[in-house]
């Protein structure tokens, strides 16, 4: 290794953080569940969805570290000070969601986490032991040695999936497969929405990478570049993006044509997510594959527990000064009254678990052009340096995925009212 090259790790190990949370919260729900149910419905012809929603979306979430690490304060109060209008409709649109959101990724580890165990217990118990054991951790602060076993953890998961499409290839060989049904009917086009709302990960995701970025800095002491922030954006969202693929791939490979359809109760649909695999690795992959999915749902559900506190907090300390950003207290506080209020949407809406799932990501998008909006306009603004605003490239795709995102959420309307 070169002097430059050896300057260059110096300084990019600083950085390197923020993007893997995000690339933990993101391959959960939309790659485990929405990614995999998309190819084992419609074979490969959602393989566009996943790729435009994540070209189209990276502006917005790549505007998070870039907002953070010069103007070295969250996306949250940035949006205080781009107006009232663009704080309060954030506000909204986190208190309408937040709670839909952590009871569907709870739900999903919870399942996983029955599978797992044997123990047969209802889904709310199992909900409620997961958020039990987040809350545990995160109030004592071991975060950071979980995030490093996930990291192993996802490793494992994706050289696993890797293999497992190999050996699927070579076990379907030239199989004829039917004609994959219509997306354009109004349950394919709500599925197709609820695909892209969580690929890979919600547009107030750039919010959290915001926090976690300065959380970064605090954590090392270091103020790292620009270049190296987004260099460690870069590799969660591309990773993120590439493992979205393969997860539709198996679901295409090993379960589109062959009459079997995911169930909708949580257990069922687990046991079917495992079988993808031990169909094409053997039975001896089970335990492997049970415990990587687990891990990684539950690395998901740990970081949407540990953001929305985050997020709370900063909202309030920028409606009052009476609350403190940096409160251990109120952080305490949020994590356990969130979690509290998910498990009540949990209990009404029962073990309907791709229910919830479709719902939480559904909402994700219908919400994401208006925040995809605000964020250009931010990093736009006179708040932020001409220097260092986006590219002429990343503007233009700002645009087009401004266009994008409101196309199809004024199309899933017009589907809902007419089809």
């Amino acid at each position: 290794m070169d002097t430059e090259s050896q300057s260059r790790f110096s300084t990019l190990k600083y950085a390197l953080g923020p993007g893997l949370i995000m690339a933990a919260a993101a391959v959960g729900v939309s790659h485990l569940v929405q990614s995999t149910r998309a190819g084992a419905d419609y074979g490969f012809a959602l393989v566009w969805a996943v790729i435009l929603a994540n070209i189209f979306k990276y502006p917005f979430l790549e505007y998070g570290p870039r907002y953070a690490i010069i103007a070295k304060e969250s996306l949250i109060e940035g949006y205080k000070k781009l107006g009232s209008w663009a704080f309060w409709i954030f506000v909204v649109f986190t208190v309408g969601t937040m709670f839909t959101v952590q009871a569907a990724v709870t739900i999903v580890t919870a399942s996983l986490a029955a599978e797992l165990t044997g123990l047969v217990l209802s889904p709310l118990i199992w909900s409620a032991i997961i958020l039990g054991v987040c809350i545990l951790i995160l109030a004592a602060g071991q975060y950071s040695a979980l995030d490093s076993a996930i990291k192993l953890i996802m490793v494992v998961l994706t050289i696993s999936t890797i293999i497992a499409i190999i050996v699927a290839v070579f076990n379907t060989g030239d199989a004829p497969k039917p004609q994959p049904p219509s997306i354009w009917t109004g349950s394919g086009i709500a599925f197709l929405i609820a695909l892209m709302g969580w690929m890979p990960i919600p547009i107030d995701g750039s919010a959290w990478h915001s926090i976690w970025s300065l959380e970064r800095i605090k954590q090392t002491g270091r103020q790292p570049s620009l270049k190296d922030s987004l260099t460690d954006f870069n590799i969660g969202y591309i990773g993120a993006g590439i493992l979205a693929l393969c997860f539709l791939t198996l679901g295409a490979l090993i379960m589109f044509g062959s009459g079997e359809v995911f169930a909708n109760s949580g257990g069922a649909f687990s046991r079917q997510l495992v079988s993808i695999y031990t169909s094409s690795l053997g039975d001896w992959a089970y335990i492997i594959i049970i415990i990587c999915a687990f891990t990684t749902m539950f690395s998901t559900t740990l970081t949407v527990t540990d953001a929305y506190p985050r997020v709370s907090r900063q909202i309030l300390s920028n409606i009052s000064t009476k609350f403190s950003a940096d409160s251990s207290k109120s952080y305490k506080y949020f994590i356990i009254t969130i979690s509290i209020i998910s498990l009540i949407v949990l209990y009404f809406a029962g073990d309907r678990f791709t229910f919830m799932v479709d719902l939480a990501t559904t909402l994700s998008f219908l919400t994401a052009p208006v925040l995809a909006f605000i964020n250009y306009r931010l990093v736009m603004s006179k708040h932020f340096p001409d220097e260092h605003r986006p590219p002429t490239w990343l503007r233009i795709l700002s645009w087009c995925g401004i266009v994008f995102l409101s196309g199809f959420a004024l199309f899933y309307t017009y589907s809902k009212l007419f089809l």
